[in-house]
């Protein structure tokens, strides 16, 4: 089961520009933005242990994000 809303996932595909979007559309995007965003968060609790903080910050997501472009 897929912890983002189909309704949102939907929303941003539509943002992108696509006109209808079908069910199974939904659920594969939103898939992989589950496994992209698990991978991020994994590496920016990293930077936030590496820097002797137990609170994970925004600074952490975005340099995390910034490493793998």
């Amino acid at each position: 089961m897929n912890e983002l809303s189909q309704s949102a996932v939907e929303r941003i595909l539509k943002k992108a520009g696509a006109g209808r979007v079908s069910a199974d559309a939904t659920a594969a995007l939103a898939d992989l933005m589950e496994e992209h965003g698990l991978f991020l968060a994994k590496e920016a609790k990293k930077m936030s242990d590496h820097a002797g903080r137990k609170t994970v910050r925004g600074s952490d997501v975005r340099m995390a994000a910034e490493m793998f472009k």
